[in-house]
């Protein structure tokens, strides 16, 4: 039986689009060859913006203070996140500064701030539970808050598709 007969037939055809689409995330593999963690949604069309460094950024509603946190695609490359260091709260930095750290049992990979800006916060979670960054990369693994100072550097980052694009291109390298 399909996948869409199923679907159809299912209980789940009359329900919140993004219960769905969680459901079938913990069944089914993505087209760009990473599964997600069930507490974690597919953001198809998605408000995030990405980085040639794999960090993303969301803004908030307001559109001046974004959430930034590293990709699906760079967590996997770093493995089990062990260590997290974030940037101090009210620092200022430019576009693709470095602003911390992730260390994994594998690797070591600096953390770049997609936008210019100032920190307004940072996760604390991560200090005691630096593998949120593993289970939960865009959601409860967010590295920290910035309130933009330029916020037209949003417009110059990947979008989900262009992101996707950018990792293909990578992969064949």
């Amino acid at each position: 039986m399909s996948i869409v007969s199923t679907f159809c037939r299912s209980r789940l055809w009359k329900t919140n689009v993004n219960q769905v689409i969680k459901v079938l995330s913990n069944t089914y593999k993505l087209h760009n060859n990473y599964n997600l963690a069930a507490n974690q949604q597919i953001r198809l069309l998605s408000d995030l913006r990405y980085s040639d460094k794999h960090e993303w950024v969301s803004l908030d509603s307001t559109k001046k203070v974004g959430t930034v946190g590293i990709s699906k695609y760079a967590e996997e490359a770093l493995g089990d996140v062990v260590y997290v260091q974030l940037p101090d709260v009210d620092t200022s930095y430019d576009q693709n500064d470095e602003v911390g750290a992730v260390e994994s049992v594998k690797a070591a990979s600096e953390i770049f701030t997609p936008v210019s800006g100032r920190i307004v916060q940072i996760n604390e979670k991560l200090e005691d539970k630096p593998g949120m960054v593993n289970t939960s990369c865009y959601d409860e693994g967010w590295l920290f808050k910035i309130e933009l100072s330029k916020p037209q550097e949003i417009d110059k980052l990947m979008d989900e598709q262009s992101y996707q694009k950018f990792l293909e291109s990578i992969r064949e390298e």
